[in-house]
């Protein structure tokens, strides 16, 4: 496959990926006011970020390994699997496709009545925070901490899915779920990250509170991206 053709899927991978999950975040999760059955809430949030991710997989995983993530190609090479040359071409078709994606979201959601941006509230435009920006009210350190474990143990469920002893065709539903639990567990710390793409997309339109605290939502899913594929490295069976 042409490094084109691998760059474009990860565009529409990305785009996808923070379109229907960052969009979930956005135009439904509490749609109708809080305590409305009809906004997913957490839970429902917390499932289209893995949905998207597992649709995306298997629509584009063939053609470009359905990274969709700076910290996943990252790890990826930090464990072996993936070309240094390719990284950053990767890295930039990811985070356009973020910018796409929430650039769409911004024009949908200015359709409907009373959305707005504030720059100083927690999660607004499903952006990630910490501090008076975490949906909890966490520290910086909490948010460091959950960023780096999470993505690390996301990149041991990717390499140990897509591991050529693992179960063959059912690589996207591990991954799928595996972003899902990550999102359940760290939405009330930092609204989840673990994908500097999906952080800078829509911190790009949220202004200065979302964009002053990015710094964290790369360096954090970075370095455990790394270490993820570094330990799966040296766990894979045989070092095959």
């Amino acid at each position: 496959m042409t490094l084109t053709k691998r760059l474009a899927a990860e565009f529409l991978g990305t785009l996808w990926l923070v379109l229907g999950g960052c969009g979930s975040a956005v135009l439904a999760a509490n749609f109708g006011g809080d305590g409305n059955p009809l906004g997913i809430g957490l839970l429902g949030v917390s499932l289209a970020f893995g949905l998207t991710v597992l649709t995306g997989a298997f629509a584009f995983g063939h053609i470009s390994g359905g990274h969709f993530n700076p910290a996943v190609s990252l790890g990826l090479w930090a464990g072996g699997r993936f070309s240094a040359k390719d990284l950053l071409p990767y890295i930039v078709a990811q985070v356009a496709g973020a910018i796409v994606a929430a650039f769409i979201l911004l024009q949908i959601a200015k359709g409907g009545g009373g959305f707005s941006i504030d720059p100083t509230a927690a999660g607004t435009f499903a952006t990630n925070g910490y501090g008076v920006l975490s949906p909890g009210g966490y520290t910086l350190g909490a948010a460091f901490l959950t960023e780096v474990v999470l993505t690390a143990f996301f990149l041991i469920v990717i390499m140990g899915a897509t591991h050529n002893k693992a179960a063959a065709g059912f690589a996207p539903i591990a991954i799928g779920l595996a972003l899902t639990l990550i999102h359940l567990i760290s939405i009330p710390v930092t609204n989840t990250s673990v994908n500097p793409a999906r952080s800078t997309g829509v911190a790009l339109f949220a202004g200065s509170g979302a964009l002053g605290q990015l710094w964290l939502f790369w360096v954090a899913p970075l370095v455990g991206g790394a270490l993820g594929g570094i330990i799966y490295a040296w766990l894979r069976p045989n070092n095959e």
